[in-house]
């Protein structure tokens, strides 16, 4: 009679593990079928390579406002030409990650004294923690307006745009050594471009580039109003001038 409790606990062992054989088996079956169906390949390693390879060719959409807001624009200012600014504002975002990439902030040739600052304190902090951000072959797939903003003594125009590059971060003094990112998988990705435009500088508090300001070349009274024609104190022509008073002042990735 002592026999029979230990044969019980066996059968019951027995069917434990049967049941959990039938189930992970069940959920193998499953999980490639779904993968079939999913990607076309039951081997779930493939169909997550697939997946991720889909993943690094397919480009972020953009919040495109630029039908809405760019007859605001133009009324505010009827000079602005938005192809030449557009241009301008994928350029200076090339620059930036060539400049990171370079570890060489003179390569943003475009952009106000408070990005360029804010570009030389980024390469100064991946140096002090021996750090070397990579951004290779960088294509811009579409940019669009996202934002216009107006409030006291500037205007800000944000123009986002839908980038791919290879990044990755290496270790500053072995660049084989990829800590974050890969050289394999192309990244797809977002930025958000500022345009700024110094409408009065007596309302714009801790502004750290003069330049920004837009005065009058005869007079050189402050030009207050929004894309002005003539200098409201001496009748001066200001049309062709009125270009030099956007600059780019920041560069946010969109998460």
């Amino acid at each position: 009679m002592g026999y029979i409790p230990i044969i019980i606990v066996l059968v019951l062992v027995l069917a434990v593990i049967a049941a959990i054989y039938c189930g992970v088996t069940y959920i193998r079956r499953k999980t490639r079928e779904v993968s079939r169906a999913l990607f076309g390949t039951p081997d779930i390693s493939k169909a997550a390579q697939q997946m991720r390879q889909e993943y690094s060719t397919t480009p972020k959409s953009v919040s495109s406002m630029t039908r809405l807001l760019l007859p605001q624009i133009i009324s505010d200012f009827p000079d602005f030409v938005y192809d030449e600014m557009k241009e301008k504002a994928e350029n200076v975002l090339t620059d930036y990650l060539r400049a990171i990439t370079e570890r060489n902030p003179a390569l943003l040739r475009d952009g106000n004294t408070e990005l360029k600052n804010h570009l030389e304190n980024y390469i100064q902090m991946l140096s002090a923690r021996e750090l070397h951000e990579h951004f290779e072959k960088i294509k811009l797939h579409r940019t669009e307006i996202s934002q216009y903003k107006k409030t006291e003594g500037r205007c800000i125009i944000t123009f986002q745009s839908a980038l791919e590059c290879y990044h990755y971060v290496t270790n500053a003094a072995d660049s084989t050594v990829v800590q974050e990112g890969s050289k394999e998988y192309k990244y797809q990705t977002r930025y958000n471009t500022d345009l700024i435009y110094i409408q009065d500088r007596n309302l714009v508090e801790n502004e750290l580039d003069n330049a920004l300001g837009v005065n009058c070349p005869n007079c050189g009274a402050p030009l207050t109003s929004l894309g002005a024609k003539v200098c409201e104190y001496c009748g001066t022509p200001i049309i062709e001038i009125n270009i030099h008073a956007w600059s780019f002042s920041n560069i946010d990735e969109v998460k």
